[in-house]
């Protein structure tokens, strides 16, 4: 074994083990920890440099501290990610996958998840190894804080190419206990039909389909100037809506690029709404009433249905 091949694709760590494997003694790792060419970071596992170590190295020493195991949760969607993705996990614990029949000892900074299906849901052979995305996501989704958070990590794995919407509702039927099946199930379906953020889909699930909205095309291309994407677009009434979900407009570049598509929009004698977090899911009620008489203006001959939260919101106004 090429240990110092070994060090370079495990990004400076490794393990008692593999030192041992590649021909040396623990006469050797003594040696060089004195020369601080390796340092100490758990029990037989150690790093070429004495400094602070990057969120990849720990991920590795967690990884060989417990091996055969593999990153998992948040852990293994960061992995994905890359190092492009340092809002993911950034100052947390490491979570670590392994065998559900094992035991092991706890250490401060890696949470270790005993799982059922390890060897079918492990990439043993990705550096580092971690849980497949499917499974990760499901388990990131199914912990969330709250439902918007579990709707945007589903969404998020497969607008980001992560991963299929059938593939994510094919490892979710494997798991016989998880929370929030039913969402997700409802979630993953929308997402397979083209809603691509958790915005779309509380646009979908609390304006349009809540209140009996006509259905619209989502992420539609228009070629009328260059290939882009329309989010939502009722096409018998010309209205195109727009779903932002940037709390802060990022550069005065961005806000000319959705006045252009805007008016890109016009040109094509369509009208377009532009609506984000506030109107979708915070006031998604009144949303869709304003929705409905714009439909209803353009042509649409149906009417908006009340949903059960609009019964509560009309209690709370009479209260």
């Amino acid at each position: 074994m090429d240990l110092w091949g070994v060090q370079e694709r495990q990004a400076g760590v490794v393990s008692r083990r593999q030192v041992l494997a590649a021909g040396r003694s623990d006469n050797d790792i003594r040696r060089l920890v004195r020369r601080r060419d390796l340092s100490l970071v758990h029990d037989g596992v150690y790093v070429d440099h004495t400094g602070p170590l990057t969120w990849l190295q720990q991920a590795w020493a967690a990884v060989l501290l417990h091996e055969p195991a593999a990153l998992s949760h948040d852990s293994a969607l960061r992995a994905v990610d890359g190092p492009g993705r340092r809002d993911r996990s950034a100052g947390g614990p490491v979570h670590v996958a392994v065998d559900r029949s094992r035991t092991v000892t706890r250490r401060s900074g890696i949470v270790v998840h005993q799982m059922a299906g390890f060897d079918s849901k492990a990439l043993l052979h990705t550096a580092p190894p971690r849980i497949r995305v499917e499974e990760a996501a499901l388990d990131v989704a199914a912990a969330a804080a709250g439902d918007l958070d579990a709707i945007a990590v589903l969404a998020g794995v497969v607008q980001a190419r992560r991963t299929t919407a059938p593939r994510m509702l094919e490892a979710l039927a494997g798991r016989a206990r998880i929370g929030r099946r039913k969402l997700m199930v409802d979630v993953l379906g929308d997402v397979a039909a083209g809603t691509c953020s958790a915005l779309e889909h509380s646009y979908l699930d609390r304006v349009e389909r809540a209140h009996g909205l006509p259905s619209a095309r989502r992420q539609v291309r228009d070629s009328l100037k260059g290939p882009v994407y329309r989010d939502v677009e009722y096409d018998d009434f010309g209205l195109v809506v727009e779903l932002d979900g940037r709390l802060f407009h990022d550069s005065a570049e961005t806000r000319d690029h959705d006045m252009e598509r805007d008016l890109d929009t016009a040109l094509g004698h369509r009208a377009t709404v532009r609506l984000g977090w506030g109107q979708a899911h915070v006031r998604s009620c009144v949303t869709a009433e304003k929705v409905g008489r714009l439909l209803q203006a353009r042509g649409w001959r149906g009417t908006v249905h009340p949903c059960p939260r609009c019964a509560v919101v009309q209690v709370r106004r009479a209260g």
